[in-house]
């Protein structure tokens, strides 16, 4: 469990084990979502995993929140089955297709319901015990990212020698472009302070698999405290990203250009009569659109 900071047994402060514990306050309330496409055979088991563990090891409220993004199969009806079960779960449900990244983008809107407010995927390959992990390290940052790449992790089953190649690239683009710093900017395991959501939620823009680039940029620009820490991850069979790699690669780098050109105002600016094509281009690859940008003169949250 998550324990206050001033309680822990170590700490100057505290002089008794028993004490401590016993006065402990209750964990920050924590929401989790899972943004879900189409995921009626993979999400029931994440589902209970994650309410039953979090119910027994977490003292503070747990929400768990399943932004559907535009479900064409039974994902509804399979988290209302959870959750008659688990009162935690609930569904926020997108009749139309909003992307992965729109889907956050949505269920990040109710970061008032949460101290602090995280993500993960629908597959599982994160499980509650590592994601519980990463809710420990708040007290060491804003944002906690969790981490494939670093000596520390723990896979079970690692991605395609394909997919590993593409993330290096990716990677490799998204160093060059923003300097982050950061391993692995694309695992689906991250918790943040609401503070931070709702200070960069205006610039979150980016509705396809490159969402974490867009929210990893806003968190660094706006001056936030980004921790990246060693995770347990599992690489699960049926991923919408191996099956189209190609095309959700091309998309992901046309969406961290845009990213890059948001923050130089002037050329973005420049640019603008270019947007249909923009638009056709992500139409023809499947992928959704970038919601519109905010206005120049708010473009440097924090700079």
């Amino acid at each position: 469990m998550v324990a206050n900071k001033s309680c822990k047994p170590n700490q100057r402060d505290c002089n008794s084990r028993f004490f401590c514990y016993s006065m402990r306050v209750p964990d920050p309330s924590l929401l989790i979502l899972i943004p879900a496409y189409n995921e009626e055979r993979r999400i029931e088991p994440v589902l209970r995993d994650y309410a039953r563990f979090f119910r027994k090891n977490y003292t503070g409220k747990f929400q768990l929140v399943v932004v559907l993004n535009g479900c064409t199969d039974n994902t509804l009806g399979i988290v209302q089955k959870v959750a008659a079960e688990f009162p935690a779960v609930r569904a926020d449900e997108f009749k139309e297709p909003i992307g992965k990244g729109g889907a956050l983008i949505e269920g990040l809107k109710l970061a008032s319901q949460g101290e602090l407010i995280g993500y993960v995927d629908a597959d599982g390959a994160t499980p509650p015990h590592a994601f519980l992990h990463l809710v420990g390290k708040m007290t060491e940052a804003d944002c906690v990212v969790g981490s494939r790449w670093l000596p520390d992790s723990v896979i079970h089953q690692a991605q395609t020698g394909s997919r590993r190649f593409a993330s290096r690239a990716f990677h490799l683009i998204v160093q060059i472009l923003f300097r982050l710093n950061i391993h692995d900017t694309q695992c689906g395991a991250k918790v943040m302070k609401r503070e931070v959501v709702e200070k960069i939620h205006p610039f979150l823009l980016i509705a396809d698999m490159a969402f974490d680039i867009n929210l990893l940029v806003a968190i660094k620009r706006a001056g936030f405290r980004i921790r990246e820490v060693p995770t347990e991850w599992t690489d699960k069979a049926g991923s919408k990203v191996t099956s189209s790699l190609f095309r959700s690669s091309l998309t992901m780098f046309l969406s961290v250009v845009r990213i890059r050109l948001i923050y130089w105002p002037r050329i973005y600016k420049l640019l603008r009569p270019l947007r249909p094509l923009e638009g056709w281009v992500y139409k023809r690859l499947r992928a959704p659109q970038p919601l519109p940008g905010p206005k120049e003169t708010k473009m440097d949250v924090g700079k």
